[in-house]
C-alpha cells in the first residue's frame, strides 16, 4: 500500500489529511512532538480502518526529523507523499510575532528554523527515494501570509514565503522526474475561535485539496480562500 507521511500531524489539519489518504488506501505515517497525542489519532484513524503508526520528533532537532521519516521507511517501505505542515498549538521558545518595520535577525531566525529548515530536512530525507522511484509527491502548507503578506505577521510571512518560493522552484527542477511538489497556502482561520470577522473553514473542508494537487501534477500550488 502508499504511504503519506503528515509531519506536524495534530487534531485539525493532520488528522484531517491523514483521512483523506487513508480513505483512499494509503498507510498514515504521522510525525509530531508528542507521543501520546499521535497515539490518540493513531487510535482514532484505526477505529475508521486506517492503518496508521506514530513517530515522535521535532522539526526543530533535524537530526529526530530525518530519524523518523527514516523509521517510517523501515516500517512501510517507502514514502509515496510527504506533507509538511507543523503549526504550534503553544507558544514556542524564542517564536515571536514581529511587523516589518520590527523584524530582526534574532525574531527572524526562529520562524525560517521552524518554517523553511523543517521543511528542507524532510524533503532531503525523502527525495533520494523518489527520484530513485520516479514517483513521488511532496507538500508544504503555510498560511496566506505567504502569498499575501500581513503586517502583524511579518517575519512569520517572510520565511513563508521563502519556503513558498523554494517550493515552486523545486518543482520546476522535478519536471519530467515522476516527483511532483506543491505548496499550499491556507488564507482562513481554521475551526473555531478565529478573529471576529475573519473567514473561517474546517479542517475536513481544507483536506481534499490536498489530494487533488497529488492527482493533479500540473500544479505546483493552490491558495484555500473561504
Amino acid at each position: 500500500m502508499p504511504t503519506v507521511a503528515i509531519v506536524g500531524a495534530g487534531p485539525g489539519m493532520g488528522l484531517a489529511i491523514a483521512r483523506t489518504f487513508g480513505s483512499r488506501g494509503f498507510d498514515v505515517a504521522l510525525i509530531a512532538r508528542t507521543k501520546e497525542k499521535l497515539q490518540t489519532l493513531v487510535g482514532q484513524l484505526g477505529e475508521e480502518g486506517i492503518t496508521a503508526e506514530a513517530f515522535p520528533a521535532d522539526v526543530l532537532d533535524r537530526p529526530s526529523l530525518t530519524a523518523a521519516l527514516d523509521a517510517v521507511k523501515t516500517r512501510f517501505g517507502a514514502i509515496d507523499v510527504l506533507e509538511y505542515s507543523p503549526a504550534p498549538h503553544s507558544p514556542v521558545p524564542g517564536h515571536t510575532l514581529a511587523a516589518p518595520s520590527e523584524v530582526t535577525v534574532d525574531n527572524l531566525q526562529p520562524q525560517i528554523e521552524y518554517v523553511f529548515y523543517g521543511a528542507l530536512t524532510a524533503a532531503q530525507a525523502v527525495l533520494p527515494a523518489m527520484r530513485e522511484a520516479g514517483a513521488g509527491t511532496l507538500l508544504f502548507t503555510t498560511g496566506g501570509g505567504s502569498v499575501d503578506p500581513v503586517p502583524m505577521l511579518g517575519n512569520v510571512n517572510a520565511a513563508a514565503a521563502a519556503l513558498r518560493n523554494w517550493v515552486i522552484n523545486l518543482d520546476k527542477e522535478l519536471a519530467g522526474s515522476g516527483v511532483h511538489a506543491a505548496h499550499v497556502a491556507i488564507s482562513v482561520w481554521i475551526g473555531g475561535g478565529g478573529p471576529e470577522g475573519f473567514p473561517t473553514a474546517t479542517p475536513e473542508q481544507i483536506a481534499p485539496l490536498y489530494w487533488d494537487l497529488h492527482e493533479a501534477r500540473d500544479r505546483s500550488e493552490a491558495v484555500f480562500n473561504a
